[in-house]
């Protein structure tokens, strides 16, 4: 089974993405670290490197040809990434497709924690980051990201641990039970 786990930035879509891999026993495929990679490669930080992006459809073409031929080639796997439901459904490749979500005011918490910083600026830059990639996915794909209708699953982890989303997922995918 294929299974993506979507979200915006600081959603916990990794954190839950890593943990159902390791509860199923699947192949972890993240096209964050894809991303990241590239704009290391580019000597950018990821804010300045989606602005690049958005004259430069290349790049998010790149990193979503290459999670779409993994998962042609590959089965028992979860794919985090921004637009994996999305690139699915459009390339007609079977998945269990969830979205997760939480506020701007928690998603941004959430990067602070991890990354440390100013949480105003982090603030701030989650909210460029994603207006930028709407934007994109809107021009390169004709994809509205607000329209969460290709999901299976859609969760508000606002109040969720990672593990109380495994649990809504597995269940959902028949698989168990919640806890």
């Amino acid at each position: 089974m294929r299974i993506t786990i979507s979200g915006p930035p600081g959603s916990g879509k990794t954190t839950v993405a890593k943990f159902l891999a390791q509860t199923l026993g699947y192949t972890l495929i993240c096209g964050g670290d894809i991303f990241r990679k590239m704009a290391e490669e580019h000597r950018m930080d990821v804010v300045a490197f989606s602005k690049y992006a958005e004259n430069h459809w290349e790049i998010d073409r790149e990193v979503d040809n290459r999670i779409v031929k993994l998962a042609k080639s590959m089965d028992n796997i979860v794919i985090d990434s921004r637009l994996s439901g999305w690139m699915l459904h459009l390339n007609n490749i079977p998945a269990f497709k969830v979205y997760i979500d939480a506020s701007l005011k928690t998603r941004a918490e959430r990067i602070w924690k991890r990354e440390d910083g100013d949480l105003a600026i982090i603030f701030k830059n989650v909210k460029i980051r994603e207006e930028s990639e709407k934007r994109r996915y809107k021009e390169i794909y004709g994809i509205d990201f607000e329209d969460l209708s290709v999901y299976d699953l859609v969760v508000d982890s606002n109040n969720l641990t990672p593990e109380e989303v495994v649990s809504w997922i597995v269940e959902a995918m028949g698989c168990g039970e919640k806890n």
